[in-house]
């Protein structure tokens, strides 16, 4: 059992099956669910929280060294982080991180681990991080759903491009690949559709279900009538709070929320309609259904009746004559099915080219940015029916099985020939045969598919029949004598065997023409997007105005002749290009038994994985291989500083000079590049780093060697203007002393001024005092420009170019500095307008200022407010230099500022959250519940207005067109006992009247409508938000009216009414025929309701 706990397994003494599954079976018993293989990482699924992810570890493994930690996705992240910026033995280089492993081992999970710590290491106070990371349980929740194999399974893949620039991230985008959408029209046995449509009816309140149209989640047949325990009911609905957070966080506009949410709406409602013949062949929607009929039309904003046109019938031109073709049972129900799989399909594209479009980077195209892609893709599936999309995952699983073996393998072995280094050739299981199978032109598997969807007459048994006849002697493919169309791939990973019934309709994915422009023309503005855009070779939507549509329709139809299968293979194409270039990082996700239990280890389950993974050999070639292998430049060019040698060649003897002063061993030189272990790195960068602080300290005491002078001489020079001065004084006295001869009359003498506080008499060669921050110290020398000026230089921290301005005369810098303070009163200017046009509305509560907001007062004024304030007081003012807020806290030892940053959708966050919040209450409200990180620091007292006059709100007296109260009459109420707030919230009260009280559009109303709008007021007024009707707690009070307001001011979908009509006829149809059973007597009341059933999916 030596060597059973090894961290690394290329450290195993014995080497074989057994060996490697008892290390790895013993470390997962343990709760040590990270091994190494040499650099790459296994990762077991535990199926259970373990704390391996908290706070205090992640710091442990920034910048970290690997043998001193143990292993750990995290550990990942920062190498693939450090590589990237040129700080480990490869200079800056763009990297990928490819997550493997089948269904349920657990890489979405590793992603969102892998995101969070890069992250981390690129913390720059940004808000960008924050948006990257929301951007999974986006992505989760519409791309995810439960499978027998897992319960949060992705049913797409995706590669995450996170671009850099020096240490900081500064945009992303998202790569989707094949969504599986036949899904949200059929699921097996055991599976959900996709989360979404859960979270949103778990999570939506009733009066939103009633604006969206929706009714009790098992009358969906899409859902197969099944729903879920209290339990998984409350996750979803805090699943669903999380995904609308998200999508303010990310920059979603609430009207497209609310598109979005009535088009998957529209989705299950569509569902619902079934159809019956007449007695003239056409089709009519049973009577059940005339009320999901007028739903649907109604959520995706088109006329009932050519939405039943365009299921019922097909409409063609041949010679410039309209056919219209009559559908039949089966065809109406495909054409509804069609329509709903294409819809959710573009509405997930559209998710995806909005995210990219708001993370894209925001830099100057010279800029060069590097990369870290993280690949995230479906895992190998084996189900008891395997379809299309299952091919389609299983092929992205054998090229990255290519990708791992060529890097690891084929590359590497390769190379030990080409450079004449001794190696005993390590065989391999090569699967590029299997590639050959299904990739092939023109007689791969998918180039025979393609060519059996061009044939209109076509059918799956045809395709099925033409790939037996062409593979029967290939030893990876074999023949299914069956009735239905069966056929059989031997993988990487072993035999699947798929049904190729609707092979051709999934590949084609093709709508009718009708479909397409019925929604074009929807009132519904996503809907007509979606539908109006084109897709790109990789199956990517590429959304554009509706309006643009009609002059570029050939160029849509051409884009769609593009089958599904071409299109998954020209994306995977372009995914194997961007990751050859990269410099690759492996994680191998293992699950260790198929019951998603704890705790539990199935030896067979877990040996075959690692035998398809081909681990075994994988050890061997890293124990004994050289992972690493510069050339002589690149080397030289990275190490030439470890012999403190300037202008060093970049030749082989050069290296060997370099790696002869260390002590590395077990290193070999070929004819053109080096070979090293792969923790010859680490051992390098120990090198590195090593002279790195060497540096650090000889700059250290030669920069304080050099300051010190400056430091010693600038105070001779003060010493000595000192002494000057004081002889000039005296020369001074002397002479008024001497009496003057002539009986001439002595001018009257100025009356002394009071002098600054301070060492000199004159402020005029006077060194600056850092001003403290405290209202006690006012006039101090720090105040004046040219004093400052002139100190700096004389320390030398002027620059030149400012220096000779300075000497050309002193009226340029007087000008420049009258330049900049226009320049800071045009930007308080802006401000000022920015918040009178956008904020101030939405500040206002009840008619006022809350306490907390203190308009635009600066930084040293907000903390002078907090000088005599308990621990948790806070105060939120406008931002002087940009459009944004700023919130003070007075914490234990300091005041702390946060940013608050407007996001693109005007909703608040503040920086470094990950929440959103429509409105600065609201924000405050959270806070005072939900600490600030990091320091979790609770918002627990508001600072109210201290002083008499408006200091807090100076800067905002002056906005147009809004009236100033006199302070007289806020006293003269007071007289008499009226009961008023302070002076400054009473004035506010009237500059900001709520809508409905601008005295210019006041005058212009009906008396009626006046008096009406006044008795409401002044019942807000008098009684607060208790005289609406309604007794609410004090911390509810002041959001009563704003709360009024943005109802009113709320989006909400085009065709609102005629859903709400449209349900209720659904509820009265429901009605009627509950009431028909109960009187039927051939019905007991004891039968269950009918549930939705399918025989197969579309």
């Amino acid at each position: 059992m030596e060597g059973l706990f090894h961290e690394d397994l290329a450290a195993l003494s014995d080497l074989d099956e057994q060996s490697l599954l008892e290390s790895l079976s013993q470390r997962f018993k343990q709760d040590r669910i990270y091994t190494y293989i040499g650099d790459i990482l296994v990762a077991i699924n535990p199926f259970k929280y373990l704390p391996l992810y908290v706070k205090e570890v992640s710091e442990r493994y920034k910048y970290h060294e690997k043998s001193k930690l143990p292993p750990h996705i995290f550990a990942v992240a920062d190498r693939a982080y450090q590589s990237m910026m040129g700080r480990l033995a490869t200079g800056p280089r763009n990297q990928c991180i490819v997550i493997s492993g089948e269904s349920g081992a657990g890489k979405t999970e590793s992603t969102k681990l892998l995101l969070r710590q890069i992250m981390e290491l690129c913390r720059a106070n940004s808000q960008l991080e924050q948006q990257i990371l929301q951007v999974n349980p986006l992505l989760e929740a519409f791309g995810n759903a439960q499978t027998v194999m897992n319960d949060n399974s992705s049913r797409f893949g995706k590669y995450i491009q996170l671009r850099f620039h020096n240490s900081s991230v500064k945009g992303a985008k998202i790569n989707e690949y094949l969504l599986e959408k036949s899904r949200v029209v059929h699921q097996d046995e055991g599976e959900r559709n996709f989360h979404i449509f859960y979270c949103m009816l778990a999570g939506i309140s009733p009066e939103d279900k009633d604006m969206y149209g929706l009714l009790d989640p098992t009358q969906y047949r899409y859902l197969n009538g099944r729903y879920g325990s209290e339990d998984i009911v409350r996750k979803w609905g805090e699943k669903y709070s999380e995904v609308c957070n998200a999508m303010d966080m990310v920059g979603f506009q609430e009207q497209e929320k609310v598109d979005m949410m009535t088009i998957l709406a529209g989705i299950l409602s569509l569902g619902n309609i079934m159809f019956e013949p007449t007695e003239t062949d056409v089709l009519r929607v049973t009577g059940k259904s005339m009320g999901w009929l007028k739903a649907t039309a109604g959520q995706f904003g088109v006329q009932e009746e050519e939405l039943l046109r365009s299921l019922t019938c097909t409409l063609s031109v041949t010679r410039g004559e309209a056919i219209r073709r009559l559908h039949n049972q089966q065809q109406a129900e495909d054409a509804r099915d069609s329509i709903a799989k294409v819809a959710y399909g573009r509405v997930f594209g559209w998710i995806v080219s909005k995210v990219n479009e708001l993370l894209a980077p925001n830099v100057d195209f010279d800029v060069e940015l590097n990369e870290i892609g993280i690949l995230d893709i479906f895992g190998f599936e084996n189900f008891a029916v395997n379809r299309f999309e299952q091919l389609c995952i299983n092929l992205a699983n054998e090229q990255l099985q290519y990708f791992f073996n060529h890097h690891i393998f084929l590359m590497e072995q390769n190379e030990y020939k080409e450079e004449g280094i001794e190696w005993e050739t390590i065989s391999f299981k090569d699967n590029k045969p299997i590639l050959d199978l299904i990739l092939t032109k023109p007689i791969g598997i998918l180039s025979l598919l393609d060519e059996q969807s061009a044939f209109p007459q076509a059918s799956d048994r045809d395709f099925v029949d033409k790939l037996n006849s062409k593979f029967k002697s290939s030893p990876h493919y074999e023949v299914v004598r069956s009735h239905s169309p069966l056929f059989t791939v031997v993988h990487y990973a072993g035999k699947v065997q798929y049904n190729g019934g609707g092979f051709l309709e999934m590949n084609r994915d093709t709508i009718p023409a009708s479909i397409r422009d019925l929604f074009i023309n929807s009132v519904t503005p996503l809907l007509s997007v979606l539908f109006a855009a084109t897709i790109s070779r990789t199956g990517t939507l590429m959304p554009r105005k509706a309006k643009v549509m009609q002059k570029a329709d050939d160029n849509f139809n051409s884009t769609r002749k593009q089958s599904v299968g071409a299109q998954f293979k020209h994306s995977l194409a372009v995914l194997m290009e961007k990751m050859f270039v990269a410099n690759p990082h492996f994680v191998r996700c293992i699950k260790p038994n198929g019951n998603k239990l704890p705790d539990q280890v199935d030896n067979k389950r877990v040996m075959d994985q690692l035998r398809y993974n081909g681990l075994l050999e994988t050890i061997r070639i890293r124990r004994d291989g050289f992972s690493w292998r510069p050339s002589f430049k690149e080397f030289a060019q990275r190490y030439n500083i470890l012999l403190i040698k300037p202008d060093l060649p970049l030749t082989k003897e050069s290296c060997l000079s370099i790696l002869n002063t260390t002590a590395i061993h077990g290193w070999k030189c070929g004819s053109s590049r080096l070979f090293f272990k792969y923790w010859h790195q680490e051992e390098l960068s120990r090198l590195l780093e090593r002279l790195g602080k060497a540096a650090l300290v000889i700059q250290k005491n030669y920069l304080s060697l050099r300051y010190r002078r400056k430091y010693l001489s600038l105070l001779l020079e003060v010493s000595r203007q000192r002494q000057a001065q004081r002889e000039r004084e005296e020369e001074l006295e002397e002479e008024n002393k001497r009496p003057v001869s002539p009986p001439v009359p002595l001018p009257r003498r100025k009356k002394p001024q009071p002098r600054p506080r301070s060492i000199m008499p004159t402020a005029a060669h006077l060194a600056p005092v850092p001003r403290p921050r405290n209202k006690q110290f006012e006039a101090t020398p720090f105040d004046n420009l040219e004093v400052h000026s002139e100190l700096a230089e004389l320390m030398g921290q002027v620059g030149g170019e400012e220096r000779a301005r300075e000497r050309s005369g002193p009226g340029r810098g007087a000008g420049q500095g009258e330049e900049r303070a226009r320049e800071r009163s045009k930007k308080r200017r802006d401000n000022i307008r920015w918040f009178r046009e956008t904020q101030a509305r939405k500040v206002v509560r009840n008619g006022a200022f809350p306490c907390w907001f203190h308009g635009m007062i600066t930084r040293r004024q907000a903390e002078d407010l907090m000088t005599d304030k308990p621990v948790g007081c806070f105060l939120i003012r406008v931002g002087q230099s940009r459009e944004g807020y700023t919130l003070t806290y007075k914490g234990a030892n300091r005041c702390r500022h946060y940013m608050i940053e407007m996001q693109s959708n005007g909703k608040y966050v503040i920086l470094g959250e990950d929440k959103a919040h429509p409105s600065l209450p609201d924000l405050v409200q959270h806070h005072s519940r939900v600490g600030i990180k990091p320091f979790n620091e609770l918002l627990t007292t508001s600072c109210g207005q201290t002083c008499d006059h408006n200091t807090d709100y100076e800067d905002l007296k002056g906005l147009d067109h809004l009236a100033v109260v006199d302070c007289r009459s806020t006293v003269s109420g007071e007289e008499e006992g009226e009961l008023s707030p302070d002076q400054v919230h009473l004035e506010f009260q009237q500059l900001f009247l709520p809508p409905g009280q601008n005295p210019a559009l006041e005058a212009q109303r009906p008396p009626v409508l006046r008096r009406i709008s006044d008795r409401r007021h002044r019942a807000e007024a008098e009684g607060g938000p208790e005289a609406l009707g309604g007794k609410l707690r004090d911390g509810e009070r002041g959001r009563a009216w704003g709360d009024e307001r943005d109802r009113k001011s709320r989006p909400f979908p085009r065709l609102y009414p005629s859903i709400r009509l449209a349900m209720r006829e659904i509820q009265q149809i429901q009605q009627h025929f509950s009431d028909v059973q109960e009187q039927s007597p051939a019905v007991s009341h004891s039968t269950p309701k009918p549930s939705w059933r399918r025989t197969g999916r579309s």
